[in-house]
């Protein structure tokens, strides 16, 4: 028992900081960006990657 919440633990921290790489690499490829529309992009995925994937509905019809 003890060594299954030490796993699930490890398991949360390792996600934690992925989480936080992916987050800091989108910020920086935002502030990064001159394009605007690929500046639109890489601010729609800095959402996602604070909000979630769902953060953003997006339109089928345009």
């Amino acid at each position: 028992m003890s060594r299954a919440l030490v796993e699930l633990a490890q398991r949360g921290v390792e996600a934690e900081a992925a989480a936080r790489d992916n987050l800091n690499t989108t910020y920086r490829r935002f502030m990064s960006e001159a394009d605007p529309e690929r500046k639109g992009e890489a601010g729609k995925d800095l959402i996602r990657a604070i909000f979630g994937k769902d953060a953003i509905a997006e339109d089928s019809i345009l």
